[in-house]
């Protein structure tokens, strides 16, 4: 297994981002028409395909939402590799790449119904907030967020 840092125009890439929305689409129902417009990252340059056995299996994405806070995006295992800790790999890789990069936190959206998704971002320390930007108002959205530095240590107690 590795993982591979590239870039939103990478070929393997785009093929899991092309499963994820065929996914989305065609098998869960979604009101992706609602969402689809905001899950655009070809142009983003911090990307990540995870190989088990040279086959690109998993990824996910970074994309800056404002000063300090990135957006984790197009998180995706495919089907027939869920169920082994692919997905936390990939989180945490895009944690550490975020960590380096300098942001001091990451949110993420999500869908009320993906409970997998949900569960492992809680169990990774992410925490629901009020939905942000463009899922403002979509009951169908959850939206989550981690701080990824520890702000200044506590101030020592004062003598006397």
């Amino acid at each position: 297994m590795r993982i591979n840092r590239t870039h939103g125009s990478d070929e393997d890439f785009i093929s899991l981002v092309k499963m994820l929305d065929h996914e989305l689409w065609d098998e869960l129902n979604e009101d992706q028409a609602t969402y689809d417009p905001h899950n655009k990252v070809q142009d983003v340059k911090t990307a990540l395909v995870l190989y088990v056995n040279n086959e690109p299996v998993a990824c996910g994405c970074l994309r800056e939402f404002s000063h300090g806070t990135t957006e984790i995006k197009r998180m995706f295992v495919r089907k027939d590799s869920r169920r082994k800790g692919l997905s936390k790999k990939i989180l945490n890789e895009l944690e550490l790449w975020a960590k380096e990069l300098g942001y001091q936190e990451t949110i993420l959206e999500t869908s009320i119904h993906f409970n997998v998704a949900v569960s492992l971002y809680q169990s990774a320390g992410y925490s629901v907030i009020p939905n942000y930007g463009p899922y403002q108002g979509l009951k169908e959205s959850i939206c989550m967020k981690k701080v990824l530095k520890a702000g200044l240590p506590p101030a020592p107690p004062k003598e006397g």
